[in-house]
């Protein structure tokens, strides 16, 4: 088992400067993980000079970049925007590309007010389709997560609710593009994620491990605090021979001391499971 962290908890003090991501590789390292994630919104710039110092000094920490989050809109009324927004994740791809990420994580579009569920789920669709040969160019796996909804949201996932997200990856069977499979994001909707997790498996590339207090609600808490059934999907995972990443997703909002006791409870939850 491999694993990785997205620090959410540490997101602010990233944007402000009061922790670099370099910093944030260090404290990775030290506290026994394999690898790190990172969000765009942590990358200040697309400059040649500023990725070259970046990619140096997390090269120089020992740990790969494995997953980068991005947060295309393809569910946007105006097609003009969406069109902006093919641009911005092209954009991105190549960014993943040069810091020799393993994967991309990309969504849906929000939940916007009055949408054609079926138009949208068709061009969210079709989006993904023209998106994918662009990352094979770059050699980035895209991988699509059933979200819930991000911070630099106005709404919450298009594709949160179980059977839009199934059925995005029905249509996109024949791309390259596989599942980060978030264990919390379901049960906000009150969903079963290990039964979700059963009918996507063989797509299943990253486990994106959240956890959340109670079901019908987006609040994060410590790794193992929450209500995620994490050992009856590692047991399962295990059984279908998963070997991908298990990349923590920390959002509890209590620092580094988060971070720290979600890797250990991931750790001795599969080597039990």
């Amino acid at each position: 088992m491999k694993l990785s962290c997205l620090p959410v908890s540490l997101f602010s003090l990233i944007i402000n400067g009061s922790m670099s991501i370099r910093d944030w590789a260090k404290n990775a390292k030290e506290v026994g993980l394999d690898g790190i994630d990172l969000s765009m919104i942590l990358i200040k710039n697309h400059t040649t000079k500023y990725l070259n110092e970046l990619k140096m000094q997390i090269e120089n920490e020992g740990l790969p970049i494995v997953m980068i989050t991005t947060y295309p809109d393809f569910s946007n009324p105006n097609d003009l925007q969406v069109e902006r927004e093919m641009d911005y994740l092209r954009r991105d791809i190549a960014l993943a590309s040069f810091l020799e990420a393993k994967f991309l994580r990309i969504l849906a579009g929000q939940n916007y007010p009055n949408i054609n569920k079926k138009l949208t789920i068709r061009k969210v669709i079709d989006c993904f389709k023209r998106i994918d040969s662009i990352a094979n160019k770059y050699n980035i796996k895209l991988v699509y997560e059933n979200h819930s909804k991000p911070g630099v949201w106005d709404y919450s996932d298009f594709s949160h609710p179980t059977e839009i997200f199934l059925e995005i990856v029905e249509g996109i069977k024949n791309t390259n593009i596989g599942i980060n499979f978030d264990t919390a994001n379901t049960l906000i909707l009150n969903d079963d994620p290990l039964e979700v997790l059963k009918k996507i498996i063989g797509r299943v590339v990253v486990i994106h491990a959240a956890d959340i207090q109670a079901i019908g609600n987006f609040n994060p808490t410590i790794i193992g605090k929450g209500i995620v059934p994490f050992k009856s999907i590692f047991k399962f995972l295990k059984e279908n021979k998963f070997d991908g990443w298990i990349c923590i997703e920390e959002a509890s909002n209590t620092g580094l001391s988060g971070v720290k006791e979600a890797v250990k409870f991931i750790k001795k939850t599969w080597l039990e499971s």
